[in-house]
Parts: structure tokens; sequence; C-alpha cells
């Protein structure tokens, strides 16, 4: 008997053409049902190799559920002050202060025999908060530098996700063509047909 593999786990979306907002896109709704793509250690680890946060097998051993649990507050923390801004009012930064003052690091000079010197940024992960601590940073970057004129949410009614659009013309409405832009389609082609 041939022991079947178990199926591979849903992977959230990856096309926000920005990490913090893929970030907030890993709960999502499909076919109109919210979904976290995040229900164990193992889901936030793959998605934190996956958009290349960090390398696979550098993730410390932290105290099961610990990983899973910081990574949905921060999302929840960064959700929400996405959502302020966008909407042009004050956020509270208490919580992702409380992130950012977690990230103790310091810079390193690396000087590899075949290349220039570099710095690169060395941090402490110790607890999930300093392991996060990255993501929080890039979320303060993008709340004070991006042009939130260009951070959306999908037009489809039943999508929730959020994107950067970096398209020339600044004219994205979908999360992606593939998904809710055919959905809307579809939808609008039928409602044409019925009205014939």
């Amino acid at each position: 008997m041939v022991a079947s593999a178990s199926p591979a786990p849903l992977e959230p979306p990856v096309l926000a053409d920005d990490p913090v907002l893929d970030m907030l896109n890993t709960l999502a709704n499909i076919d109109g049902v919210p979904l976290d793509f995040w229900q164990a250690d193992a889901d936030v680890e793959r998605w934190l190799v996956r958009l290349e946060w960090v390398q696979e097998g550098s993730v410390p051993a932290f105290e099961t559920g610990a990983l899973l649990g910081t990574a949905r507050a921060l999302r929840e923390v960064i959700r929400e002050l996405v959502a302020a801004r966008k909407a042009g009012e004050p956020g509270d930064p208490t919580a992702l202060n409380g992130f950012l003052r977690k990230a103790v690091s310091h810079p390193q000079l690396v000087w590899p025999a075949s290349g220039a010197p570099q710095l690169e940024r060395q941090r402490k992960q110790q607890t999930p908060e300093q392991f996060l601590s990255p993501i929080a940073e890039a979320a303060a970057n993008l709340l004070v530098g991006a042009d939130f004129n260009l951070i959306r949410r999908c037009e489809h009614p039943d999508c929730i996700l959020w994107f950067y659009d970096r398209t020339k013309a600044h004219k994205r409405r979908w999360c992606s063509m593939a998904l809710c832009g055919n959905r809307h389609k579809v939808a609008e082609f039928r409602k044409r047909k019925l009205k014939l």
C-alpha cells in the first residue's frame, strides 16, 4: 500500500508589489470565506523564506506557537496603521513602536576575499519580536515614505487584498487580473447577457 502524500499547504498570494502589503494579504477571502494562511509556525516560516526575509533553515527555534502569535499580532498592527494612513486618519503607533523597540541590532563590516567591503545589519533574534523586527521596520518605512495614493485595496467587493500600484499609468484596480479582474469581467458579461 502506497502512503498518499499530504496535500501541499495553500500559499498566500504574492502580488502586492510590496512585502509589507503581502504580509497583510496572508489573510484573504477565498470564494467569499475568510482564510488565514498562517495556521502554524511553519506557515509563517515558509512565508518568510518565500518573500526572502530570511534564508531557509535560519529561523530560530521558538516556543511552539510563539512565532505564529507574534506574526499575526504584527500583521494586525500593520493592517490597522495602513488602513488609517490610507483613510487619512491618525493612527496609534504605540504597538508598532513596541515591535521597533525590540529590534536589537548593530552594523557589521563584512569584507569578502573576492569583493569590496560592505556593511550588514546584524540582529539579535532571541524572541519572535526581535526576529520579526525587520518587518516592523519595513512597515514603518512604508507608512512614512510610501505614496498612499498608490496603495489600494482590490476593487472586487469580496476581496480584501492590498497592493502598491507601481504600474506606469497608476490605473491598477485589482489585486490580480487573473483573479479578481477576470471575475469582475465575467460578472459584467453575465449582467449584459441577462439584459438582452
